[in-house]
């Protein structure tokens, strides 16, 4: 029906006929010539409908707003004066010769140039209309793009695309899973995939030797800006390969991508063990843009008469930690305020400070309202944390994890507030994850899943694995985790040692696992692999705020679709094809049937 996309006329088609389908994204009508701006998913063009062609104006003058058309003209330059420089066909517009309404269209409920006037849930309920926007499509095509470079990737390294079940059974990955009731098998349940983790290992234990999927995973876990219910990764996994193998295929997969489809060329990417990037940044997805790091000062602490410091500074599982600011001294005490209250949101008490204003004063030329109870202290924390004169130190003293997130999301906030990013793009290994990690209740857990290698072997594990490392890697970029990996278990005894450990029994271990652990008898090769959030990439590339802005058709951060009214209430002719029958609370007295 058509002869080209709107964005791709230009000044070489002068005196070309051609036809547009496309929603009329504006109309203008000037002194009895109308001009329509043309709008498909490629870009935007100007046509223009004289009074001369009868039936092609009297269609355009009834056209509106999301009306969709057929036009076919001719095209020329604009006239002298009204070209658009700023828009990719503003040299040339169409002259209409025939213009025909293939639809009409509802007023809009709300304009597309217009959308940032409008709430998110006005425009997700819409979601069709709002991905008409320019905006949304360069986005989508971007995902498109990066879909389409990765795959060429992998398969170019000798990666099999190969598809793995959407309908499995529920096992431990670190959320909840999304159970789907069996009709066939009535009281019984099938899991959807938090990942392809079991059946990629599966695939190396056959010997496809290089897999690869941009795998739908699903997760009900609470929600934020960068997590959805249902997601994408980026899924891969070989045999006969180290740490090194897959570190190095994955990265130069990601600097190929940022090439291929935006032209950039990635830093170096360092390697940083996870108890460092702790240390400096109080997170193991650090953001290097940003120069401002964690010092330790508990050893200065232990002594004073701040038992707000003293105390945690003396405590097995306390930490005392300063971060300066270069420069911080003109914050507000208001500001200053609004940090407290942030870090609050992550467990801190309080927020402490030092203000240097002139150092060579001594204790006059600070200001803090804790500076009193340091005295013995000042200089050696000054010139710990390398303070001059117009700089702010903010501390945190609590337990050690709270300290971390605390001032790690601190660090971050005021990168972001203060504009102190330093590059556009900091990439960065993390590596040397500890291999458990302490619940509540002192008991272990898979800081990443109970199928990663520990870097030992069982008797050591077994007699120290509080110590123990894995053999995990995450792949970091400006703060985000792009993906992680590791190196997996392939000898059954040594899988069968870490479940023990997490307090997995044999009985519930063949439940759950009992066809991985079948497998790993049947000559299992070693193997790993890594898996990246296509959504969080798309996210970072486009330069999105969130992964909703990257998705067709995101849910909320309620899990709720609103164009679709989902989740949704189901017949009882339906529930009871499941054996299922819902417990209702009586309107009369709260009996529950």
């Amino acid at each position: 029906m058509r002869s080209h996309y709107s964005g791709q006329l230009n000044e070489t088609m002068v005196d070309q006929t051609v036809t547009l389908c496309g929603w009329v994204h504006r109309r203008r009508d000037h002194g009895g010539v109308i001009f329509l701006d043309m709008r498909d998913r490629d870009g935007i063009a100007q046509v223009v409908v004289d009074p001369d062609t009868a039936e092609a104006f009297a269609n355009a003058d009834r056209a509106r707003s999301e009306y969709v058309l057929r036009i076919s003209g001719r095209v020329r330059l604009r006239p002298e004066g009204t070209q658009n420089p700023n828009m990719p066909t503003g040299l040339i517009e169409v002259l209409a010769k025939d213009v025909e309404v293939l639809n009409t269209a509802a007023t809009p409920p709300f304009q597309l140039d217009e959308h940032g006037k409008v709430g998110e849930e006005v425009r997700l309920k819409h979601r069709y209309i709002d991905l008409r926007r320019p905006e949304m499509i360069d986005k989508l095509r971007l995902r498109s793009r990066i879909s389409h470079s990765v795959r060429a990737y992998l398969e170019g390294q000798g990666f099999l695309d190969i598809e793995t079940p959407i309908l499995t059974r529920a096992t431990p990955e670190g959320a909840r899973d999304y159970l789907v009731p069996s009709r066939t098998h009535p009281g019984s349940f099938f899991a959807l995939p938090q990942s392809p983790q079991l059946f990629k290992q599966l695939l190396m234990v056959s010997g496809f030797d290089r897999y690869y999927q941009i795998a739908k995973c699903f997760r009900d876990e609470d929600l934020r800006a960068d997590r959805q219910p249902e997601f994408t990764q980026i899924d891969l996994e070989a045999s006969f390969v180290e740490e090194e193998d897959i570190m190095s295929i994955t990265e130069n997969m990601v600097r190929n991508l940022f090439k291929d489809v935006l032209d950039v060329e990635l830093p170096a990417f360092p390697r940083m063990p996870y108890a460092e990037a702790m240390q400096r940044f109080g997170s193991d997805k650090p953001d290097l843009r940003i120069p401002l790091e964690l010092t330790d000062v508990d050893d200065l602490m232990k002594d004073v008469d701040f038992k707000v410091f003293s105390g945690p500074a003396n405590a097995d599982d306390g930490r005392v930690a300063a971060l300066k600011v270069k420069g911080g001294a003109t914050l507000t005490r208001k500001e200053i305020d609004e940090y407290t209250k942030f870090v609050g949101i992550y467990g801190a008490r309080g927020l402490a400070w030092i203000k240097v204003n002139e150092r060579a004063k001594g204790l006059d030329g600070l200001q803090s309202p804790i500076v009193k109870f340091m005295e013995g202290v000042v200089e050696q924390l000054l010139d710990r944390v390398g303070a001059e004169d117009g700089d702010i130190i903010f501390f945190g003293a609590d337990k050690t994890n709270i300290v971390n997130e605390a001032l790690g999301a601190l660090r971050v906030k005021l990168g972001e507030d203060l504009d102190l990013y330093t590059a556009e793009w900091s990439p960065l290994w993390v590596v040397d994850f500890p291999m458990f990690e302490a619940d509540g209740e002192a008991r272990l857990q898979a800081l990443h899943h109970p199928f990663t290698a520990p870097s030992c072997d069982v008797e050591t594990l077994k007699n120290n694995p509080a110590e123990a490392l894995s053999r995990a890697y995450d792949m970091v970029l400006n703060g985000t985790e792009l993906g992680g990996g590791s190196i997996r278990i392939h000898d059954q005894a040594m899988q069968q040692s870490v479940l023990e450990l997490l307090g997995i029994g044999e009985e519930e271990a063949r439940e759950k696992f009992g066809f991985l652990l079948d497998a790993l008898q049947y000559g299992a090769p070693p193997h790993g692999g890594l898996a990246f959030g296509l959504d969080r990439l798309v996210m970072l590339m486009s330069g999105a705020r969130t992964i909703r802005e990257v998705i067709a058709f995101p849910k909320t951060q309620s899990a709720a679709c609103l164009m679709t009214d989902a989740p949704g209430e189901v017949s009882g002719e339906q529930l009871k094809e499941l054996n299922i029958r819902l417990r209702q609370k009586a309107k009369a007295e709260g009996a529950a049937e």
